[in-house]
């Protein structure tokens, strides 16, 4: 069975069909660059673009980066347009894409989502946390395999500031920090959450997953167990479609 993926990002809209008894990409996945700015109907066209290069014409899974409430309803919009706040989303999409039945939830939900059945969170109990590092660092939270939405821990505040801010992956670019010095940053992070949610698991997803040789053995002092996420990037692509497919 293949429904489609739209991850929604920052920097970029990406999006394929997904093999959901594998919990795989079926094809290569396409990507345009996010608009800036990130408008509805400027990040609406970009989706458009996204499953127009496949001809799609079935059930469609997007993530947003930001809460979502009732599968429609933005609440947040911190790394895209303002504008987002209050539009039904599952409307505007659903619109563009010529009337195609459409699910929206948050990015990294849609990430843990698809880490916990298919990947690094698989068969696991107890509290565990999907962490997803790139323009902002997103977060999805599991009770006994159970999701807790919209938990958005990117923005606790850490040094006087939204945590993304100080350990976003976007933190890492703008400041030239080292491995070294970013993953001191992360370890922090980490710690923060840590003494607020005693997890037993975190999982680190985003783009950075793939080169989590380079900052995770440098993580100390941390009592979970660490570990990258297995879908890596394309993890969000796929709960999205998990849940378009659960909801059609």
């Amino acid at each position: 069975m293949q429904i489609f993926g739209v991850d929604i990002g920052g920097s970029g809209i990406k999006g394929a069909p997904v093999d959901l008894d594998r919990g795989d990409l079926a094809e290569e996945r396409y990507k345009v660059l996010t608009p800036h700015p990130a408008t509805p109907d400027a990040v609406a066209d970009g989706v458009k673009e996204v499953v127009g290069h496949f001809g799609w014409t079935g059930p469609v899974g997007i993530t947003f980066p930001g809460v979502v409430t009732g599968g429609a309803t933005i609440r947040t919009a911190a790394n895209v347009d303002k504008g987002w706040i209050d539009t039904d989303a599952r409307a505007l999409l659903g619109d563009r894409l010529g009337g195609l039945p459409v699910t929206v939830l948050n990015d990294a939900d849609a990430a843990g989502v698809a880490e916990m059945q298919f990947g690094a969170g698989r068969d696991r109990q107890g509290t565990v946390f999907l962490l997803t590092f790139g323009t902002g660092i997103g977060s999805a939270l599991f009770v006994d395999g159970v999701l807790v939405p919209n938990t958005e821990l990117g923005h606790l505040e850490l040094n006087g500031h939204d945590a993304e801010k100080h350990a976003s992956t976007k933190a890492k670019e703008d400041h030239d920090l080292t491995w070294e010095h970013w993953a001191r940053r992360v370890q922090k992070y980490l710690a923060h959450v840590e003494m607020l949610f005693s997890p037993e698991l975190f999982i680190i997803g985003g783009g950075v997953s793939r080169k989590s040789q380079k900052f995770l053995p440098l993580i100390e002092d941390i009592k979970a167990e660490i570990v990258p996420a297995q879908l890596q990037n394309n993890a969000g692509i796929v709960g999205a479609a998990m849940r378009a497919a659960k909801a059609s």
